[in-house]
């Protein structure tokens, strides 16, 4: 077997085994979002809690799991793993997460890495039902009071205490900034995941408010918890609307479909990405981005009529947090390629803004395989005809 040491801020596609060298602790919490690990870093820092920190994608081969079950998690007397997509998603992981804290009298909880309970990962847990719910709700709301108060339950459960403050709601969505630009200014509304602003991970996200602000755009950007949240769209229904955009940039994944806010005011909608890869890792791959963002921040988000633009951040090292034996990574700006989003969303403005008779408009068909018999050839699909029907929609507008 190639074992492989853990490269910090690349979640492999493949199935490799890594080593993430951590020592063993009292209290170890696995994640499987990289911004949960700066917060909880962070609170580490504030409460003085001694723990290991560690994001669950790197450990996808069995002996990867295996050496964190020897190394780390041997001595551990309280255990949490917060995994996306339940156990299915990392069964293995999860039988050994459970064979160990049996085995050794910890404290176990596998909780669900979204909003909803999930019954069979609270059934694997050996906490207790309540705490497993406290515990949930601690992430679930997210930011440095909620993280604070969960590292200070996990020593409530450590040594038998009971001090930690109860979770805290925060607002599943709301507003990180409005960047004043000149009167009558186009308006740009730029749109993001709450756990970014949870995590204080947003320095992408500024970048790009910045430069839309350079050039004459009035931001206005807002973090969500889920577009598809009947409150949150909501809420950013009611801002748009008092705002009316000329522009939207979109930085969360999926589709929403029926009830997207930000289809409601018949405006361009940029798709940009924030990429879970390093931008060396991007640069090296002549697939460009990972499988994973290809369907998460480009297929999916298409189905809402998003125009996909570039990726602007990439997963990079934001320091190592020697106390929790990890490597801190959020997401780096680049700088061109935030111009670049930028430039196109004041060209997409300048269009809207244009009366209809002054555009040019071109369609572009592709033309492969090599024939000009299969010129914009689709399985199931009558382009030619599709670009006669847009023509003479072109033609009444």
């Amino acid at each position: 077997m190639h074992l492989l040491a853990a490269t910090p801020g690349l979640v492999l596609d493949d199935d490799r085994a890594v080593d993430l060298a951590q020592s063993a602790a009292g209290i170890v919490v696995l994640t499987m979002a990289d911004s949960e690990i700066v917060g909880l870093a962070r609170a580490r820092a504030a409460t003085g809690t001694k723990l290991r920190l560690a994001n669950a994608l790197a450990l996808k081969h069995p002996y990867s799991v295996d050496l964190y079950v020897e190394k780390t998690l041997a001595r551990a007397r309280v255990i949490v793993a917060r995994l996306l997509g339940g156990r299915g998603y990392w069964p293995y992981g999860v039988d050994r997460l459970v064979e160990t804290a049996r085995a050794n009298g910890a404290l176990l909880a596998l909780l669900p890495g979204d909003e909803k309970p999930d019954a069979e990962l609270q059934q694997l847990s050996t906490v207790t039902p309540e705490a497993h719910a406290r515990l949930h709700a601690y992430f679930t709301h997210g930011g440095p009071a909620n993280y604070e108060a969960a590292l200070a339950f996990l020593d409530d459960l450590a040594d038998g205490t009971a001090k930690a403050p109860l979770p805290v709601p925060v607002a599943r969505a709301g507003r990180l900034a409005h960047v004043h630009a000149r009167p009558g200014a186009p308006v740009a509304a730029v749109v993001f995941y709450r756990a970014h602003y949870q995590a204080g991970d947003i320095a992408a996200v500024e970048a790009l408010v910045a430069a839309l602000a350079v050039r004459n755009l009035d931001v206005h950007a807002f973090y969500v918890s889920s577009l598809k949240d009947a409150s949150v769209a909501a809420f950013l229904a009611a801002e748009l609307a008092a705002g009316r955009p000329d522009i939207a940039i979109n930085l969360t994944g999926f589709a929403v479909g029926d009830g997207d806010p930000l289809a409601a005011f018949d405006v361009p909608v940029l798709q940009a990405v924030l990429a879970a890869q390093t931008v060396e890792a991007w640069c090296g791959d002549t697939r460009g981005l990972a499988p994973r963002d290809i369907a998460m921040n480009v297929a999916l988000p298409e189905l809402d009529g998003r125009i996909l633009s570039r990726a602007i951040g990439f997963k990079g090292p934001l320091g190592r947090d020697e106390a929790c034996e990890t490597e801190l990574v959020g997401f780096v700006p680049e700088p061109g390629r935030v111009a670049f989003v930028a430039d196109l969303a004041a060209n997409w403005v300048k269009l809207r803004r244009k009366a209809a008779g002054a555009r040019r408009v071109a369609l572009v068909l592709a033309n492969y395989p090599g024939k000009d018999g299969r010129l914009a050839n689709g399985v199931g699909l009558d382009t030619p005809a599709a670009a006669c029907a847009i023509l003479a929609a072109l033609a009444r507008e």
